[in-house]
């Protein structure tokens, strides 16, 4: 009676001292599964770290694209500005604005 007490099975389980090598392969398994597990959560930090370097990187560039265009925007507005075409055509065309003799009006049929 002895014997059968210390093997007695409880519910669902088995007991640990029936299979000693079944328990050290189940402990390599989850010891495999618990590294492999810390290398996937060195390796996402690592990889989410280097994505937020590159979007600042990214930002700072979208900034720096953002005050040039407004710069350029200015520049451009500056350039087609009636009076400095009208400069323009003077001083390097030589354009004159016609008297009210030499217009002719077309009328279109």
């Amino acid at each position: 009676m002895k014997g059968e007490r210390s093997r007695r099975r409880t519910r669902g389980a088995a007991p640990v001292t029936d299979n000693p090598r079944g328990v050290r392969y189940g402990v390599a398994v989850l010891a495999a599964a618990v590294f492999v597990s810390a290398l996937a959560v060195v390796y996402v930090k690592h990889r989410g770290r280097v994505l937020f370097v590159q979007l600042q990187t990214l930002e700072r560039e979208r900034d720096a694209m953002q005050v040039e265009r407004g710069q350029l925007q200015l520049e451009e507005s500056t350039w087609a500005t009636h009076d400095r075409i009208e400069r323009v055509a003077r001083e390097r065309l030589g354009l004159v604005i016609p008297s009210s003799e030499e217009t002719v009006l077309v009328r279109s049929r």
